[in-house]
């Protein structure tokens, strides 16, 4: 049954579920990438693993720059590996089982990380291994939740994924400043031994909700496709064949799947000119890797090292105050992606974002905030409006724009591509930000502020707006020669006046799907006929 509805049309509590449960893999990287920040400042940790004249005494501690940078930045080398093999796996398997198989590899590498006592090649390896499971449930999920969702919350359920990494965030920092007192190596196996929890919940969970319908489809399931489709739409199982709208939403995907057996996809098709294939593909790992480069993950990886050189004396505190900040304006983000489109709010987040950057290097520059706590203060305060900015638009943005950009027949190659570059650029953030500052100090801000600015800029000049639409007619979108990214705002499938007219025809059609025979049904089948392609 329907739980409620959005433009006229049913939302089934399935399709909220599905979206909640896949997103548990992005719950999974944001957990890994908030522990780590803390981990690397627990006394036993670094008693273990750091560099020591003493053991015994931690003063006499420290992580060389290449030591550090390693331990944090392999997870990065590990999610590269997966995502590009994500696509052949989801492929392979289906949506559903691929994530399963990968929540398995990932409890490997924690496991691997929790054994080990006295070797940092060991936990880094394990961090490597657990980082494979979680590149290739990034090129899953969003891939699963934008072909399951229905087109009207497609935006705010993919954005999900990103809600649940800022999530996984907050709750590793809060879990480990609980954990930091307990004595000797139960402070940080702790951390990372609760992260077993999350890959249980996902393996399992995922089994329960019903698989891609579009996955189905190109495997020739379509009886399978229609119940799919039923479930996510609201709409009881047994009503399925007389659905009208089911029945629209088949066949398109059934045309979609005949043309596409007559065209041979792979990677190589991904860098075709034709179809603008190779351009999307460009497009996303370029925003891909702007997403890494807005200095997001300087915060979460290295946050509480930053915080405690500029005179905090509770960095694990600061660290919770931005993770809070980070999640909570997720959640506007998620109603900003869907009220206001794609371009405007990646355009003026990058704007925002590169100015509050630019404010917390500047005061860095300036003073030496060891020596001057209101500079501190400031900084702070600066990074938490950035994280505002951040949350609000390019962390939930690009993730939903990896899953809705590309056609269905390379969509999984594609995904796992955009996703390759977040993470390879992840990796070398990761590992060469420790050197990076120890050269420039808080002068690193002022780069991540011109990435922010270039990234509002290719996003004016090369990025659609995709919102309000159909996976099928983002494809005609960008097939289409006369349109162009600044006017894809207004763009719409042949039959449809505009974009908003797609909203009011949804709308009406939903209205009379039940209606009186005669004059009524007419009505429904004019409104219904152009609907076909955007169901």
């Amino acid at each position: 049954m329907a739980l409620f509805h959005v433009q006229g049309v049913p939302i089934g509590y399935t399709a909220i579920m599905l979206a909640l449960m896949a997103s548990m893999g992005g719950f999974i990287f944001g957990y890994d990438t908030g522990q780590i920040s803390d981990i690397l400042l627990m006394s036993d940790f670094v008693q273990r693993f750091a560099e020591c004249r003493d053991r015994a005494d931690v003063s006499t501690c420290h992580f060389s720059i290449g030591r550090e940078g390693l331990i944090v930045a392999l997870l990065s080398i590990g999610t590269l590996i997966g995502a590009l093999l994500g696509a052949r796996i989801a492929d392979t398997l289906g949506r559903r089982k691929a994530m399963t198989s990968e929540c398995i590899v990932f409890i490997v590498g924690v496991l691997i990380q929790i054994t080990a006592f006295h070797s940092w090649a060991q936990f880094a390896v394990g961090r490597l291994i657990g980082g494979l499971g979680i590149g290739a449930l990034s090129a899953a999920v969003p891939m699963y939740q934008a072909e399951t969702a229905p087109p009207q919350i497609r935006g705010t359920l993919t954005a999900t994924y990103q809600l649940f990494i800022t999530l996984g965030i907050l709750v590793a920092y809060c879990i480990s400043i609980g954990a930091r007192n307990i004595d000797g190596s139960g402070s940080w196996r702790t951390v990372i031994g609760i992260g077993l929890i999350w890959p249980v919940i996902l393996g399992v969970g995922i089994l329960t909700m019903p698989e891609s319908p579009r996955w189905l489809a190109a495997q020739g399931r379509y009886d399978d496709a229609r119940l799919s489709l039923a479930r996510s739409r609201g709409i009881p199982v047994e009503e399925a064949d007389e659905n009208k709208k089911i029945h629209r939403e088949l066949d398109d995907l059934r045309s979609s799947v005949e043309y596409e057996k007559n065209v041979k996809a792979g990677f190589i098709e991904c860098f075709k000119p034709a179809n603008k294939q190779l351009y999307r593909t460009l497009l996303m790992m370029t925003l891909q890797m702007f997403q890494q480069l807005t200095g997001a993950n300087y915060f979460f990886y290295y946050g509480a090292t930053v915080f405690q050189s500029v005179g905090i004396s509770d960095s694990f505190v600061t660290q919770i105050i931005l993770g809070a900040v980070n999640f909570g304006c997720t959640f506007g983000g998620m109603y900003v992606m869907e009220r206001w489109g794609r371009r405007l709010p990646l355009i003026l987040g990058g704007i925002w974002q590169s100015a509050w950057l630019f404010v917390f290097a500047a005061a860095g520059t300036a003073k030496n905030p060891t020596e001057n706590p209101g500079i501190g203060k400031l900084m702070i305060v600066s990074a938490c409006l950035f994280i505002f900015g951040y949350a609000m638009t390019w962390a939930p943005g690009i993730w939903i724009l990896t899953g809705e950009t590309f056609p269905t027949r390379t969509r999984s190659h594609q995904a796992s591509l955009a996703a390759g570059s977040n993470w390879a650029w992840n990796f070398l953030l990761a590992f060469f930000t420790p050197f990076i500052t120890k050269s420039i100090q808080y002068r690193y801000g002022f780069v991540f502020a011109a990435c922010n600015l270039t990234g509002a800029v290719i996003v004016y000049f090369f990025l659609y707006e995709s919102s309000d639409l159909s996976l099928e007619s983002v494809d005609m979108m960008y097939c289409d020669p006369h349109c162009k990214p600044w006017t894809s705002a207004t763009w719409a499938p042949e039959g449809f006046a505009d974009r908003a007219d797609i909203v009011d025809a949804g709308r009406t059609a939903q209205s009379y799907r039940k209606g009186p025979e005669g004059v009524e049904e007419g009505r429904v089948e004019k409104v219904a006929e152009p609907d076909a392609a955007t169901a």
